[in-house]
């Protein structure tokens, strides 16, 4: 089982887990997609057989229950850029999934100092009215119906929120339901950030991942976000994974990640 221990970021208290050993290799820091890490996932056990892996909670997922003294993009980008300084380990390579994408890449595009290669995973901050998506922030989606767009399995995102004995059903609805509100906090009302506009500052090598049955966000969208980013960059496609790749394809992901994180670079 990872480390835990707790740090404050802006006098809130925010979890971290934390496994794996250092090797050669920079540290590796994980921002959780939606619903965040309510349990230590296979995904984050595979990548410290790896790496360090540090993984701190974003504001109002598990870990993290205050999120509503962030009022604008700016406020949640410098809780991001406070918890990598938090470790003291930059440049750290970066991973960030679904709303822990969107974060990562504004990290990117603020601090590059902080980074030394990023993984955007399905990374939310587009928005077309034309192609518009799923926009769950708009609604509190029922369990199954959330499972389904997340995950190309949907025991797979039941399996990572299956309820701890030793919390009471209304306690855990209560965790899910502050989770979802964050990621609302934060994307509503369209999910649109703007972020397009910034990624031509974006000059660290970066992997592109898109689960392939993705229900969440077009394919499009990826592929804007992947021609806007101004270094060298990879889009890579996850068979059988839904947006949450982490959740559906485990081994596949981090093979994908780790060999883009040890490739050398012309």
């Amino acid at each position: 089982m990872p480390r835990e221990f707790s740090i404050s970021i802006q006098g809130q208290p925010t979890r971290v887990l934390e496994q794996g050993s250092d090797g050669d290799h920079p540290a590796t820091v994980f921002f959780a997609g939606l619903g965040g890490v309510p349990t230590w996932l296979p995904f984050l056990d595979r990548l410290s057989a790896k790496r360090k892996v540090f993984v701190p909670s974003l504001p109002g997922f598990p870990g993290a229950e205050h999120f509503r003294h962030l009022d604008t993009l700016v406020d949640w980008v410098v809780h991001a850029v406070e918890s990598i300084e938090a470790f003291g380990r930059a440049p750290v390579d970066l991973i960030g999934s679904s709303v822990g994408g969107t974060l990562a890449a504004e990290v990117a595009v603020v601090a590059e100092h902080l980074v030394n290669r990023l993984v955007l995973i399905a990374p939310l901050g587009v928005f077309d009215p034309d192609e518009p998506g799923e926009a769950i922030w708009r609604r509190l989606p029922e369990p199954d119906e959330l499972a389904f767009l997340l995950c190309e399995i949907p025991d797979n995102w039941h399996a990572a929120w299956a309820r701890p004995q030793a919390v009471s059903p209304v306690d855990w609805q209560i965790v899910q339901t502050r989770a979802m509100e964050a990621a609302a906090h934060l994307l509503a009302p369209n999910g649109d950030t703007g972020v397009t506009a910034r990624l031509p500052r974006v000059r660290n090598p970066t992997l592109l991942v898109r689960g392939e049955c993705d229900r969440m966000i077009p394919a499009s969208y990826c592929e804007r976000i992947h021609r806007a980013l101004g270094g060298p960059a990879r889009a890579v496609g996850i068979p059988r994974a839904g947006h949450l790749a982490e959740l559906d394809a485990p081994d596949e992901l981090v093979r994908v990640i780790v060999a883009f994180l040890e490739e050398e670079l012309s």
